[in-house]
């Protein structure tokens, strides 16, 4: 997997965070593996088309899934519902969409598919890559994983 794939996907996350919640966010050390089995309980899996092909799996504690919908939604939630969901889908899509235009920028075409929300843990997810790139990023107190299958 090359860089020129994982930089912008990386460098969108850090924009959206900063500009939406004002989170820093702190890459830690990247790990591989051949498939994605997330290490945390909401899961917000999003497709990708066109050039490039593959898979990004955004990985969230619950705990930090409810803070960031709350200051989205500006309202306190009991429980992890539809709505919830909805959010935290839409703000994989906001990251991933700006990640496909950075991609642009280096000449790919890409197009992304509506992000799919899974709860529990001990899920896998099916790829077209077996290479899995695992980014550990601390967001503030928290941390969360980003899983990216990417290939040409």
């Amino acid at each position: 997997m090359k860089a020129t794939y994982i930089n912008p996907i990386y460098i969108a996350a850090r924009e959206v965070f900063q500009n939406m919640f004002s989170i820093e966010l702190e890459r830690e050390d990247l790990r591989v593996d051949e498939k994605i089995v997330p290490n945390h309980v909401i899961n917000v899996s999003i497709g990708i088309t066109g050039d490039l092909k593959g898979t990004i799996v955004f990985s969230f504690p619950e705990e930090m899934v409810f803070n960031l919908v709350e200051e989205m939604a500006g309202m306190e939630f009991k429980e992890f519902d539809t709505f919830m969901a909805s959010a935290i889908g839409e703000l994989a899509n906001i990251i991933t969409g700006n990640a496909m235009s950075n991609l642009s920028e280096s000449g790919y075409s890409c197009n992304i598919v509506p992000p799919q929300i899974t709860v529990g843990l001990n899920k896998s997810f099916s790829t077209a890559s077996k290479q899995i790139l695992i980014i550990p990023i601390q967001a503030g107190n928290k941390n969360f994983d980003l899983y990216i299958s990417i290939k040409e």
